[in-house]
């Protein structure tokens, strides 16, 4: 008896070692790219008589795929490439070039182990922004003006939250010649926007003699800025860009003081002040020698605020 226990102890003790010994394998399985990519669109207010839509420039856009987790999309291959995240694939996208225009939407599909399908489509679509006499005359001049920020006044520069519901430079706001000591490039550099009345477009032209005042790496939202370091002057060469007139994004309630008009500057070659913000910039109040705006910064949750003068 007690050797049959005994072997039966030794058996269960090799058992133990065997299956101890054993590496667990796992495996992805087929890391194949995701197939059947599509892009369909729905240009809205699209008819027969007027097939690039109402003027609104909203297009619906579904992408789906076989075997993709995840997408992204770039919705115009005419300027710099901007990849947006889609959690569901489904979109209703703005197009604000004034006018009729064709654009080139870039979708990618993502499957496993970072796989991935590209399509791309071309969609024509219409624009028509009526924006206000007075704010193309008071910015432009009916053909050329020129501004910089005031220095000479208090709150020419500030940052808030990006609230639909706050909309003044809560959190700080600078004091009159506030950044002529470390950064007196954000002074002297101008910004002259153009009406070409014989397309009925518009320019904008950055000279910035002393460099331009931005934060860097990521955070700088035109290119050639150093990688790291502070909020300062670097150098820039100018640019000039086409900018159009949109309804303002910010959903703030049309009770607020604001023209509801944002200029939306093309490419990314130009800024307005301060050379860390995003593309559009809200007019809050402009006359023919003053010009208020606010923007979204590229730090997340910031609006900052621009006060300029005409020259």
């Amino acid at each position: 008896m007690k050797k049959n226990i005994k072997y039966v102890l030794g058996a269960l003790v090799l058992l133990i070692a065997f299956y101890s010994c054993k590496k667990n394998t796992f495996s992805l399985g087929d890391l194949n790219a995701p197939t059947e990519l599509a892009i369909t669109t729905e240009i809205v207010g699209a008819t027969t008589a007027l097939p690039n839509g109402d003027g609104s420039g909203n297009v619906k856009i579904s992408i789906t795929a076989k075997n993709a987790l995840s997408y992204k999309i770039d919705y115009d291959a005419n300027t710099p490439l901007d990849l947006v995240y889609l959690p569901t694939g489904s979109v209703t996208n703005k197009f604000t070039n004034i006018g009729i225009n064709t654009y080139r939407i870039t979708a990618v599909a993502y499957g496993k182990g970072g796989t991935s399908s590209t399509i791309t489509k071309d969609i024509t679509v219409a624009f028509y922004f009526p924006v206000a006499a007075n704010i193309v005359s008071s910015l432009t001049g009916g053909s050329s003006k020129t501004w910089v920020v005031d220095k000479s006044v208090a709150g020419h520069f500030g940052v808030g939250p990006w609230s639909s519901s706050s909309v003044t430079p809560e959190w700080w706001a600078a004091s009159v010649n506030e950044k002529v000591g470390c950064c007196n490039c954000f002074y002297t550099t101008s910004f002259t926007f153009t009406k070409v009345v014989a397309s009925n477009t518009y320019t904008l032209q950055v000279t910035s003699p002393d460099g331009v005042f931005t934060k860097t790496g990521s955070l700088a939202s035109i290119p050639n800025i150093p990688s790291s370091g502070g909020e300062a002057c670097y150098s820039y060469a100018g640019g000039t860009s086409s900018f159009s007139f949109i309804p303002a994004s910010s959903n703030i309630a049309a009770s607020t003081p604001s023209t509801q008009t944002s200029i939306l500057l093309g490419g990314n070659n130009t800024f307005i002040g301060y050379g860390s913000l995003q593309r559009e910039y809200e007019i809050m109040a402009i006359t023919p020698t003053y010009m208020y705006l606010r923007a979204q910064g590229t730090e997340t949750g910031n609006a900052w605020y621009l006060k300029l003068k005409s020259l």
